[in-house]
């Protein structure tokens, strides 16, 4: 498919208003990318689990307006109003408009809330753009009910890249592929898919137990840090071994070896932060209990030879990922000893999810 696909098609049904919700999770990067071409193209693909807990809920108010000069919106965060949001949206809005030609001709109230820190490293943005593009393929779906559920998905996917590149991976569940690649047919930078290929069962209720280690706002966002990708001295080989690694994780989620599986992925998440710490200007987003944490985990796992593993997102805080038949002990190691870490002794605790669900 091309972008020409996703061009918004004549709309058979009148609507004046109406309102429409989703909730749409976060996902986390298995295969990181880090940095971007234009237009929110991936420069190497990624693989991500879907969650299920950490999640935004956002409801869609709309109206027909006389004037369709510019858009007209407001933007609420836990019943806030959050005028700071509107640049982003704004953006979005501007990308999309060609994908979706109502969006001009109605006034939007936009209320969402989160429920896990926002701006803490754990992609509030994909969650947050995910539920925001459902939601206007909602609206189109009421103008145009002949469109089928495949290509609502595929294009709501489309729309959510263009917002935040990993906000594409949370609109469906599991194991998401995102970035064109050869080694995962049917891939596209275009939008992400299901991962297509035979998966272990113990990779079919994995745990994600997140340390908030850190719950404030990022020092560096992601844009800046995709940015800084542009002209980095190690740029060619990181997206030459991110490819390395999606071709090396195949066999390892249909033969469900544990054990290489927390090496790639551990491997990924030190390799994004390295080009963080290596670009021009550097910057560092882990803090000290981040690298405690790891320590602590790679202590665990030499003393007990239990399959627990860590990732990172763009961010201080750490995902302790684990197969769920070895959940009892390893979620009690991470009371025991990881969560004194966490800001005010705050974790979560989730899971891989079924993707973003319609609420009305």
């Amino acid at each position: 498919m091309t972008e020409r696909d996703f061009i918004s098609q004549p709309y058979s049904k009148p609507v004046e208003s109406g309102t429409v919700a989703w909730e749409s999770p976060s996902n986390i990067a298995l295969v990181k990318y880090w940095g971007k071409r234009e237009n929110q193209i991936p420069e190497n693909p990624s693989v991500s689990f879907t969650l299920k807990n950490c999640k935004t809920i956002t409801s869609l108010t709309f109206s027909k307006k006389e004037s369709e000069l510019d858009f007209d919106f407001e933007v609420y965060l836990d019943g806030e109003k959050k005028d700071g949001f509107k640049p982003k949206i704004q953006t979005f809005f501007d990308r999309i408009l060609e994908y979706l030609a109502f969006l001009k001709n109605y006034c939007f109230k936009i209320e969402t809330s989160n429920t896990f820190p926002h701006s803490s490293g754990i992609a509030s943005s994909a969650s947050g753009i995910s539920a925001l593009a459902l939601c206007l393929m909602s609206i189109e779906k009421q103008l145009n009910p002949e469109i089928p559920k495949e290509f609502f998905n595929r294009k709501a996917s489309f729309l959510a890249r263009l917002g935040s590149g990993s906000a594409c991976r949370s609109i469906e569940g599991g194991i998401m592929v995102w970035g064109k690649t050869s080694a995962v047919e049917g891939s596209s930078d275009l939008f992400a898919i299901k991962y297509p290929y035979k998966v272990h069962e113990n990779f079919r209720s994995y745990q994600d137990t997140i340390l908030l280690v850190d719950k404030g706002e990022k020092q560096v966002s992601s844009t800046v840090g995709h940015n800084l990708m542009h002209n980095h001295p190690f740029a060619k080989e990181r997206f030459r071994q991110a490819n390395q690694n999606l071709e090396d994780l195949k066999p390892v989620l249909e033969s469900g070896d544990l054990d290489t599986f927390n090496r790639l992925m551990e491997m990924e998440a030190l390799s994004l932060h390295a080009m963080m710490m290596t670009s021009k200007p550097y910057f560092i987003l882990m803090k000290p209990n981040t690298f405690k944490i790891i320590r602590k985990i790679w202590d665990f796992k030499d003393s007990t030879k239990l399959p627990i593993g860590f990732t990172l997102d763009a961010g201080a805080n750490v995902h302790v990922l684990y197969p769920k038949h070895q959940g009892k002990t390893i979620l009690e190691f991470i009371k025991n000893e990881l969560v004194a870490y966490c800001e005010n002794g705050h974790y979560i605790c989730d899971e891989i999810g079924f993707g973003a669900n319609q609420l009305f």
